[in-house]
């Protein structure tokens, strides 16, 4: 079997970024990282429509995936800190991601005071 190498910078101007949101059929990427907690050791990434209310991403989306942590049982959604793309803001849990300045590959951290993942610090 052959192998081709192709230049990058030719790649890429002949296919596009296949990453565009035009790719997510309506939705965005939203990269969302619990800080301190080394059990899931990079963001998670999930599709999702712009306008779903923060507090189900919250709910439906985050909660459930972070629940195998042992901290998780323990976490008191209002006092969490948020930051979101680099900006530490007090998300408004009824207006939807994009009313929150979320959009196609945000990336959404948030700390949990009190709870320092499996260090205890």
């Amino acid at each position: 079997m052959s192998v081709v190498a192709l230049d990058n910078q030719d790649y890429a101007a002949k296919t596009g970024p296949r990453d565009t949101r035009a790719s997510y059929h309506g939705n965005i990427m939203v990269y969302v990282h619990w800080e301190e907690h080394l059990f899931f050791c990079a963001p998670l990434a999930f599709p999702l429509p712009p306008a779903m209310p923060f507090g189900a991403l919250v709910s439906e989306v985050i909660a459930p995936h972070y629940a195998p942590h042992p901290d998780a049982a323990h976490i008191d959604w209002s006092a969490a800190e948020w930051m979101i793309n680099n900006v530490k803001v007090k998300p408004d849990f009824n207006a939807s991601l994009e009313a929150n300045n979320i959009d196609h590959k945000s990336v959404v951290r948030f700390w949990t005071p009190g709870l320092h993942g499996e260090t205890g610090h």
